[in-house]
């Protein structure tokens, strides 16, 4: 099969210049189904193609992290059924990757308390972890933030530095960002350059909200489902036009 040409968009992002890490707010899937008249896990089960469709397309480009936000601490308040739909396409995405990560290079990681997880699921997360553990580090990687909320990662990282310190392993004064950080689920994994919230929403709903601190954000009506590659690459365009300064002067 014949490769599509590339879009304009394309054309002018700079390889030499692309983030490190991307992460996405995987939002507007009930949305898209309302305005279709389907039921909400239909929008669920479009949403999860595009995450396939978009993390091949990183993979492809050169991106070294994709992050995407799942399901949340309050997704919980969902109906029954939604929630149900959601867990049976995370269930079948892991069957999936489970046979497919070390062929295709793919890192696969979880953010969150997966306690609350159903145990298969959780067997299957720790699976992917294992064959994670297999592939080298320059793989592609993929994390997916489940049951994530980032106040609660930074409760669950304050109570393990705490416990670590009663234990005597630990002196509370030696604490520094670099040492907290490695209490985090995104321990090891560069902070995102950018950060995409499709839908149109304007607020970090409780997403990474310690690693965002100099992150580029990038904000598109565009609904999840119907976000595509061209939308990809307006976004890393976007970022690549940013002078980030971490909060300095550039001479």
């Amino acid at each position: 099969m014949n490769e599509q040409p590339k879009t304009a968009e394309a054309e002018q992002v700079d390889p030499t210049r692309l983030p490190r890490h991307i992460a996405i707010i995987m939002d507007g899937n009930g949305r898209w189904a309302a305005r279709r008249g389907l039921p909400r896990s239909m929008g669920h089960k479009a949403g999860a193609e595009t995450f396939r469709r978009i993390a091949t397309y990183c993979k492809d480009l050169g991106i070294r992290y994709l992050t995407v936000y799942a399901f949340s601490t309050e997704n919980w308040k969902r109906s029954a059924d939604e929630v149900s739909a959601i867990m049976g396409l995370l269930r079948k995405y892991l069957l999936e990757a489970v046979d497919t990560m070390e062929r295709d290079h793919i890192r696969l990681h979880f953010f969150g308390d997966m306690t609350p997880i159903a145990p298969e699921l959780r067997a299957l997360a720790r699976e992917t972890d294992e064959i994670t553990a297999h592939l080298d580090r320059s793989c592609f990687q993929a994390n997916v933030c489940l049951n994530y909320g980032g106040r609660d990662e930074i409760l669950r990282a304050v109570r393990r530095f705490a416990q670590d310190c009663a234990q005597g392993a630990r002196i509370p004064g030696e604490l520094d960002e670099a040492l907290f950080s490695s209490y985090l689920d995104s321990a090891g994994i560069p902070d995102p350059d950018l950060i995409i919230r499709p839908s149109g929403e304007e607020r970090i709903s409780n997403f990474l909200l310690w690693q965002c601190a100099y992150s580029e954000f990038f904000r598109t009506d565009t609904l999840w489902p119907d976000f595509d590659e061209r939308e990809l690459d307006r976004a890393i365009l976007a970022y690549q036009k940013r002078d980030r300064r971490y909060g300095g002067v550039k001479a």
